[in-house]
Order: structure tokens, then sequence, then C-alpha cells
């Protein structure tokens, strides 16, 4: 059996990773999917946090060596022992066993501070929403779900930003692709424009042809491409590009859902078309991994060597 294929998806606290996760293993089936948070790995819960007044989003406070060494396992398709934080209370549970499935997604605020790290990943992912709406989401997120006050969070935040700004941002330029919802026309979390960086260390879908139409703008920057997908697009534009990309990847289909672009907001069920769209060039990178390394490439990445195990 092929080796199982990393997504890294890496961005600040309420940056929209776990919604971008959870659509993913909407897709690919819960059975093919091993979920790793990496904010599990934290040295410390939230009274000693507190206490010794530091973040999360320090490197030192937490253990990214033990990180490493559990995704090297995964790769290697070998089960872990994993630490537990319960985000509800800020304090850990009891440790899990965890086995790779086909595809790992790792997600959290130091997923790519080390090179160590970094190289295991098939795929990386970098969120990276404007700052204001992230607050919005966080405000939302950490009082609903969390037990937090509007002050609290954000007297956290202000706490946060010298981490964010050292240890969380600059994991920017170690991602293939960085995606960004942006407040669109409507001004609504269905309708967000997307705006996604796809960089040369993947092959990524050609949608040239697409552009040319006005559906979406596409911008080649240096040897970047970074793609404008509007939050008003229409519903028959959006699934011509759908379309294109899955003519990509033929040999996936048997993963074609309706459900892409499928979100939630407390208990009500949304879908965003930019969502949507975002998560199948995701798919894309993911799938087609897994098929070069099932035909024995030891790498699926253009950026290192792709030579066939011997």
């Amino acid at each position: 059996m092929p080796r199982p294929i990393l997504l890294g998806i890496a961005g600040d606290s309420a940056a929209g990773k776990t919604t971008l996760t959870r659509g993913l293993v909407r897709i690919l089936g819960e059975a093919q999917v091993t979920h790793v948070s990496a904010d599990h790995y934290h040295r410390y819960d939230r009274r000693q946090r507190a206490e010794r007044r530091v973040s999360p989003l320090h490197p030192d406070c937490n253990h990214l060596d033990v990180l490493e060494q559990d995704l090297a396992h995964i790769r290697a398709d070998q089960s872990i022992f994993k630490p537990v934080y319960r985000h509800q209370d800020g304090t850990f549970g009891a440790g899990e066993y965890v086995s790779p499935a086909t595809f790992t997604i790792v997600e959290g605020l130091l997923a790519f501070h080390t090179p160590a790290m970094r190289d295991l990943y098939d795929v990386r992912v970098y969120v990276d929403p404007p700052e204001d709406l992230r607050r919005t989401w966080k405000v939302q997120r950490d009082c609903s779900r969390r037990g937090y006050t509007t002050d609290q969070v954000l007297e956290e935040l202000d706490r946060r930003e010298a981490d964010a700004e050292s240890y969380v941002r600059p994991q920017q330029r170690h991602a293939d692709l960085v995606i960004s919802f942006l407040p669109g026309d409507r001004g609504d979390q269905e309708h967000l424009d997307a705006k996604v960086t796809m960089r040369p260390g993947l092959v990524h879908p050609d949608l040239s042809a697409l552009a040319e139409g006005g559906a979406l703008a596409l911008v080649e920057r240096g040897p970047e491409v970074v793609l404008w997908v509007p939050g008003t697009i229409a519903p028959e534009q959006s699934a011509a590009i759908e379309e294109a990309i899955w003519e990509g990847m033929h040999f996936a289909s048997h993963l074609r859902t309706e459900r892409l672009g499928e979100f939630t907001v407390g208990t009500r069920l949304h879908r965003s078309e930019s969502l949507a769209i975002t998560q199948l060039l995701v798919l894309y990178q993911l799938v087609t991994a897994r098929a070069a390394v099932a035909i024995g490439a030891v790498n699926a990445r253009t950026d290192r060597d792709r030579a066939a195990i011997s």
C-alpha cells in the first residue's frame, strides 16, 4: 500500500483552518482521513499560560519536537499516541492512539514552523483572511464555544499580536497555496470572495481558459499564479470551473459530490461557491499526490526528487 499523503494547513486562530478541513473530510470520506490538530501539542494548559504570561503562538509553548516525530511516524504509516488539548476549558485530556489513513490532515498555528515538519507534507496550505474578518470570526467562535467574553477575546488577541507577527504569519512563505477569504459585495459569509495564490512547488490545474471567459480573474505574479473568485459568482459559472478541475483528476471521479462548499454557522448549514472552488483546488493536489505515490514516486512535489522507489 502507498504511504499516507500529508496535508498541512497553517494559519492564525480562527482563520478558517477547521472549516477547510471539515469540507475536505466530507469529500474524501471520514474513513479515508486522519485528522491531527497541531494545537493539541501545547506545552501548558490555559491556566499555566496565564500564570507564565505566554501565548500558545510561541514555539516554546508547544512540544514541536514531539509533533515532528509523530508526523514522521504517520508518513511512515505508523500509529502514534498523541496528546489531547480540550479547547472548551483549556485543559489536557487523556492521550489517544491515532492510526494513519489514506490522507492525514494536520492543522495548527505552527504547523510549518520547522524545516523538518515542512518537509514531511505533500501539500502545504496557509489560510490568511484579513485581520478584521479573522477577529470577528474569533470573537464569534470563542464566545459561543469556548466560554470567553468578547472583552476577554479582544484582550487575548492584543496579547498574542507580537507572537502572531513573529511566528505564525511568516509561515505563509512556505505554503503551496495561500487562501484568503475576503468580504464580498454582499457582506455575508455565503458570498465571500476567495483569493488563492498558487506557487510552483506543485503542479496546479490550468484555469487560463476559464479566466478568459470572465468568470474569475487569474494573474501571473512572477512564479506565482493568483486566482480571484468573486463571492457573487453564479452557480452555473462555478459548476463550469469545478468541471474543468475535475477533468484534471478524472481518476478520482468517485469523489464527486454536491457537498463541496458546505459550512455551518451555529447549527445552520450554508453553501459558498467560492469555498467550493477553493476546496476542490486543495483536493486536486491531494489526489494527484496520492496517484504519484501510488505508482512509486518518493515525492509528489516538483521542488523535490520525484524518482521512483527502487
